[in-house]
């Protein structure tokens, strides 16, 4: 079960996001990354898979940009004002669950939208503490959101070790045999702490 969820707007900030989910997979694997689209197997539910993943998901970050917040349909209705809308959704589920939702503004000029401006069961997000991915030095703003995750999901992409597994190997103390043929001259040898001699 991929532990973080990216949620965002298709026609929002394509080029940004897609180089946003290419660092967080190559820093901790894909398999940790859930991305619709990209993770839902062909033939599965896709509003099934959607909803159980923002809701057993321990990280939700939320990606925003310019258009994210102001989009909107054929009718000039908001999209995040439809309740049917997909990203309104996946954010009122990882809220309800309780879990850790960041939002994420892409851009140097986005700015987290007011409480005021979004429905209510996600007026919430509005007071969460924000990452930025600004596009200057966008390298290294990439790497600086993967450490934030990593402090956030310390064992993220490492996987669970065992305590044994964990352990360091205990160094074995190393002992110097000497063996002595009949007749002089050294027939095996090899390194360790201590001399053992056969004659």
């Amino acid at each position: 079960m991929p532990r973080v969820f990216l949620s965002f707007r298709k026609a929002d900030s394509r080029w940004m996001r897609n180089r946003v989910y290419q660092a967080l997979t190559d820093r901790f694997g894909a398999s940790e990354v859930f991305k619709s689209g990209g993770s839902i197997p062909a033939g599965a539910d896709f509003a099934e898979v959607l909803r159980r993943q923002a809701a057993e998901c321990e990280l939700m970050l939320v990606l925003i940009g310019p258009a994210w917040l102001d989009a909107r349909g054929d009718d000039g209705m908001r999209l995040i004002d439809r309740a049917h809308d997909w990203v309104r959704v996946e954010i009122a589920t990882a809220l309800n669950a309780g879990n850790r939702v960041v939002p994420v503004l892409l851009g140097d000029a986005t700015m987290l939208p007011e409480a005021s401006a979004l429905p209510y069961e996600i007026a919430d997000l509005a007071r969460l503490q924000f990452l930025r991915v600004p596009e200057t030095h966008l390298a290294d703003e990439l790497d600086r959101l993967c450490a934030a995750m990593a402090a956030l999901l310390p064992d993220i992409g490492h996987g669970s070790v065992s305590p044994t597994a964990a352990a360091a190997p205990v160094a074995e103390p190393t002992v110097t045999m000497t063996a002595r043929v009949s007749g002089g001259g050294s027939a095996y040898q090899a390194a360790r702490d201590q001399t053992i001699r056969l004659t």
